[in-house]
């Protein structure tokens, strides 16, 4: 009777491993796949990459001040030329000490806040009182950005970083998406590179550090060029606030518009 069943019997070492080879948890004899997960796609069309934002967000606008940073965004993700998505958030509280706030493809700025919040949790994990500070994560960024440009797959976003580090003193920082880093008192994403940047510059006095009141101020009146000006702006923003004693994101806030001047553009 036992062999009745012949035909169904498995061998006895299929799927183990090869005499001086490891064994394939994954895949049995099956060759090990080299390339990474994101260059490879299913389907019968081979390797697929993005060639071009979707859903993108607008300008992101930091500045520094005595104390901290500011860093604001409005809510608006744009599906192409179309006001789709109108109540996203874009600043991020990432920790007590750091706000990250991002533009370009919304898909991607969600993928590394993704990965950001995993190595945070990877930090208490550990358990030894190290949290990682706003300038670790900036250089964290160019490594990673960097090495997505270089195989030809990047993230297509342009993102701020700033916050405190452990004695108090403010960073802010922008990153692209090819890995490029600088720092400023002022640094910004989009339109705002030539709307916002100007405006801050001038303001500063040449002898101290902006205060609260005055980033505050000049934060207002840059998301409120931007609306007037920038196509894929709305009137609705958030403002992450950073400082040694306090850390959050607040609003949304509304932009004060005033349209009366509109009734003496003439030319179009």
């Amino acid at each position: 009777m036992l062999n009745n069943y012949n035909g169904l019997a498995q061998p006895l070492w299929q799927n183990g491993p090869t005499p001086g080879e490891f064994y394939n948890f994954t895949g049995g004899q099956a060759p090990i796949q080299k390339l990474p997960r994101e260059l490879t796609t299913a389907g019968p069309y081979g390797t697929k990459h993005s060639t071009a934002s979707i859903t993108t967000g607008s300008s992101v606008l930091g500045i520094r001040f005595d104390a901290g940073v500011l860093i604001a965004a409005d809510t608006l993700v744009s599906y192409g030329s179309l006001a789709r998505y109108q109540n996203i958030d874009r600043v991020f509280k990432i920790n007590q000490k750091i706000l990250l706030g991002g533009s370009g493809d919304f898909a991607d700025i969600q993928s590394i806040k993704r990965s950001i919040d995993q190595k945070m949790i990877e930090d208490q994990c550990c358990d030894d009182n190290i949290e990682m500070k706003p300038n670790s994560l900036a250089k964290w960024m160019t490594r990673v950005l960097y090495n997505r440009r270089s195989r030809m797959n990047p993230l297509y976003i342009d993102v701020v970083v700033g916050g405190v580090n452990k004695e108090g003193k403010p960073f802010l920082a922008n990153v692209d998406l090819r890995g490029r880093s600088h720092e400023d008192f002022v640094v910004a994403t989009g339109f705002a590179r030539h709307l916002a940047i100007p405006l801050v510059r001038e303001s500063k006095p040449n002898d101290r550090e902006l205060t609260f009141e005055e980033a505050s101020n000049l934060i207002r009146k840059c998301m409120e060029v931007l609306y007037y000006r920038d196509t894929r702006n709305m009137s609705q923003y958030t403002v992450g606030v950073c400082s040694a004693g306090n850390c959050a994101v607040e609003g949304p806030f509304q932009v004060n518009e005033n349209w009366s001047f509109a009734a003496h553009i003439k030319g179009y």
